[in-house]
């Protein structure tokens, strides 16, 4: 994005500069504003930390703040940045739920917990966490016990020859909160968590007999 594509900081009927640099690294013209720069030096800091990655509107205020630019700049920045859709928190939020839900195994309440220290919107992060459906999360639930079950020290206490049915009952219990306990902490919920770790002890023919929520 050029610089014409962006809100001028000059003033109305002011004459265009070369856009030459001073030794400070401003372009000649360019009076710094109280707080820490101008509007063009908040464009170029914003659009740098969206090439890092996509960015809600929460996270660039907070990290333009923290570089010293003052709210009026902050907010005339991203107003634009806005209108010209490199700042979208809708798109954010459904990116970050289809990404983290993917490719980190994370279930809806962590999602939520998420995409509010991101500062999404209540109505924008529930819209987000609907494209989920029930099937699909209760399946990345399964495929994450599946890969845990596949660990030799879970394998070994599920398999450990065991002759009082009480031992060896409380052997399976104990693994059965390890992996309910692993499946709440990314987020999913810990009834459907419980059911899951049921379901897949008891293809790998293990007793699901006394195993309650």
């Amino acid at each position: 994005m050029n610089d014409d594509e962006f809100p001028d900081s000059r003033a109305p009927g002011a004459r265009r500069t070369s856009g030459a640099r001073s030794r400070s690294g401003r372009r000649s013209g360019e009076t710094p504003l109280p707080g820490g720069g101008t509007a063009v030096q908040a464009k170029d800091a914003a659009l740098r930390l969206l090439t890092d990655r996509a960015r809600s509107r929460a996270e660039l205020e907070q990290r333009l703040a923290a570089k010293g630019f003052t709210d009026e700049i902050i907010t005339s920045v991203l107003d634009r940045l806005t209108e010209i859709k490199l700042v979208d928190d809708r798109d954010f939020a459904h990116q970050w739920v289809r990404s983290r839900h993917t490719y980190s195994g994370r279930g809806k309440q962590a999602l939520r917990t998420e995409l509010r220290t991101k500062g999404i919107d209540p109505v924008l992060a529930t819209e987000a966490l609907d494209t989920i459906e029930p099937e699909d999360e209760r399946e990345r639930a399964r495929e994450l016990v599946v890969k845990k079950l596949r660990a030799p020290a879970l394998l070994s206490a599920l398999n450990e020859d065991i002759e009082d049915p009480r031992e060896r009952r409380a052997q399976r219990d104990k693994v059965v909160r390890k992996l309910v306990s692993m499946l709440a902490r990314r987020g999913f919920a810990q009834g459907m968590a419980f059911d899951v770790v049921r379901t897949e002890l008891e293809a790998l023919g293990n007793d699901s007999e006394g195993l309650e929520y």
